[in-house]
């Protein structure tokens, strides 16, 4: 996907901005011409779930908004595929806070203490 926003920057280069989906490297990238430039990483689960696990963007390309484009067209790409997302990236997480559209495929993870034991009892 082609960013709508493409831009010269200092080096008077054009730049485009493209979101592509690498299965094979388990991430979303947002690429800047053939450089990528951001990534959201996932991991995989049986069931169709999509774990997002760590979600960022070059410091030079911060303040455009673009980390929350990528989310949202991961996040797309998941639901499109029949997917559902659980969301352990910090980045991720506070994106669905705000944008409760995703609510009906998101499974909250499952946490367990380090201690804790598969069916022991207390």
């Amino acid at each position: 996907m082609t960013l709508p926003d493409g831009y010269s920057a200092a080096d008077g280069e054009a730049h485009v901005l493209t979101m592509v989906h690498n299965p094979e490297r388990n991430r979303y990238e947002l690429h800047d011409n053939d450089r990528v430039v951001g990534s959201s990483i996932y991991g995989r689960r049986p069931s169709h779930q999509v774990v997002f696990t760590h979600t960022e963007v070059d410091a030079a390309y911060a303040g455009r908004g673009l980390a929350a484009r990528l989310t949202r067209f991961a996040l797309d790409d998941v639901r499109a595929n029949g997917g559902r997302i659980i969301p352990v990236c910090p980045y991720v997480t506070g994106y669905l806070r705000k944008h409760h559209e995703y609510d009906d495929i998101v499974d909250l993870p499952q946490f367990r203490m380090p201690n804790e034991r598969r069916g022991a009892t207390s």
